[in-house]
């Protein structure tokens, strides 16, 4: 009888790749782990149950086949461990990187619950298909026919660059609309090195360019090309713009220079990582060396500015959120590496308003907060304690407080373009299809702020549905 490869996990502990020193990786915006070795990642993967009902598969918005993989990188099987991998997922490099597993996969992993420590889902991931990359086994899209239907794509995020890979490899013309210089979008210009090295995403974006993917970059929809201009260009039309819009605090004092929002900050950041001239940088207008920084928000863009600011030479780096700790809606473990890099967290904190000398920002005024009864979600609210105020100095505000949709029916001229009362494109989430024909929308402009893994779901299913479209046009032609 063959020995078992999995069900390790009584025998074998959890274990992830080794994290760079914390003193060591605030000096530089490279990624924190290390890669598994090929045994170590062998290991890991050997501790899998292979459980009845795969709770981590369920849990993953793509229903990635998550045992089949690890049974295959257990055993060494590593190219059919990639090939199951990317079946179900464009992008498995990037979700292993940041997807929040803990909230996902390996938070509902079977031996998670049991008390013998998750299945090291995310890194496995990452592993298996960075070594496909070093192999050469990543291949762009080579449709055995190619198709006369075009589709627009406004957006080059998750949800386009997902909807664009699917539509090529079934032979469809695709072009890609983008208001950046870089695909990416947030995968490009959101999320700081230290999580998603720029060269993982730059590599993916050359892979759809041979494959067949027209980028048309720096291009404003409604300026430099109307949204009837697409219509009338291509058979259909994809939204996956995300929301960009920050919201924004209005009280007291709010209007001080050196109070920014967070996607310009970390923008720049990353345009910088790319060798790019930044003014904004150099003039020390978004940029956090030698300032007293303090960081609004408790999510995971919040976590990148409290990072991106201890690696760009803050004196000191504070987090305020209005609630405690086990109620905070970034990851748990980001929250840690940067308690690790030095960020202080004032829990219970919330902001009354600002301080200034001679108009730039020299504090934020602090109420603390106490957890009241549970709202009608279950959660607790947070009320002010009177007479806890207090003025945290600061040099360098950042608001991360989330991200709204932009008006696009107003910006693009498109009345009709049927929107939700948050300001969301109003699509089924199955198809992406809207209201308007020929005319589809993915990812966070239909969601709202969320998961680049569901936005990945998003563009993928948008494509199935247009193929499927293309389809029965093409069969009805062909009958008539």
């Amino acid at each position: 009888m063959a020995k078992q490869p999995m069900l390790k996990f009584v025998k074998i502990d959890r274990d992830m790749p080794e994290k760079r020193n914390a003193d060591t990786r605030r000096e530089d915006f490279d990624e924190i782990y290390a890669e598994f070795a090929a045994a170590k990642a062998a290991e890991q993967a050997s501790r899998c149950s292979q459980c009845g009902v795969p709770y981590c598969q369920s849990h993953c918005p793509l229903q990635n086949n998550i045992p089949d993989w690890l049974r295959l990188t257990a055993t060494g099987r590593l190219e059919e461990a990639y090939e199951t991998s990317q079946a179900t997922n464009t992008f498995p490099e990037i979700c292993g990187r940041i997807c929040p597993q803990d909230r996902l996969c390996e938070g509902n992993c079977v031996i998670e619950q049991s008390g013998h420590g998750t299945v090291t889902i995310g890194a496995v991931e990452k592993y298996i298909t960075d070594t496909a990359w070093d192999k050469g086994w990543v291949k762009p899209a080579s449709p055995l026919h190619e198709r006369g239907e075009s589709v627009g794509i406004i957006g080059a995020g998750p949800g386009g660059l997902a909807a664009a890979d699917m539509l090529r490899r079934a032979g469809i013309q695709v072009t890609v609309y983008d208001r950046y210089d870089r695909a990416g979008g947030l995968l490009t210009y959101g999320i700081p090195g230290f999580k998603l090295e720029k060269d993982v995403v730059m590599r993916r974006n050359q892979l759809l360019a041979d494959g067949g993917v027209t980028f048309v970059q720096n291009c404003n929809i409604g300026e430099d090309i109307s949204f009837d201009e697409l219509r009338a260009k291509h058979d259909a039309v994809i939204i996956a713009t995300g929301v960009y819009k920050s919201r924004d605090l209005e009280m007291p004092g709010s209007g001080a220079k050196g109070i920014v929002k967070a996607i310009d900050f970390l923008t720049v950041s990353n345009k910088r990582s790319f060798g790019d001239t930044v003014p904004e940088f150099d003039s020390g207008e978004l940029n956090a060396e030698g300032k007293r920084v303090v960081v609004i928000g408790g999510g995971d863009t919040a976590m990148d500015c409290l990072r991106t600011s201890i690696r760009e030479g803050a004196t000191s780096v504070k987090c305020l959120y209005r609630r405690d700790k086990a109620n905070m809606p970034g990851s748990q473990r980001e929250t840690q590496n940067a308690e690790e890099e030095g960020v202080v967290f004032e829990w219970l904190s919330a902001p009354k308003g600002f301080t200034d000398a001679d108009g730039s920002v020299n504090g934020v005024m602090v109420q603390k907060m106490r957890l009241g009864q549970p709202d009608a979600t279950g959660r607790q609210a947070p009320e002010v304690i009177e007479g806890a105020d207090y003025v945290e100095e600061a040099d360098l505000v950042i608001k991360a407080l989330g991200f709204e949709p932009e008006d696009l029916p107003t910006l693009w001229g498109q009345p009709d373009l049927p929107v939700t009362r948050w300001g969301t494109i109003k699509a089924k989430f199955t198809t992406g299809e809207t209201d308007l024909d020929g005319v589809y929308a993915v990812g966070d402009i239909v969601r709202g702020a969320s998961l680049v893994v569901w936005a990945i779901k998003d563009g993928r299913d948008c494509a199935d549905a247009i193929v499927a479209r293309f389809n029965a046009a093409a069969a009805s032609v062909a009958a008539e």
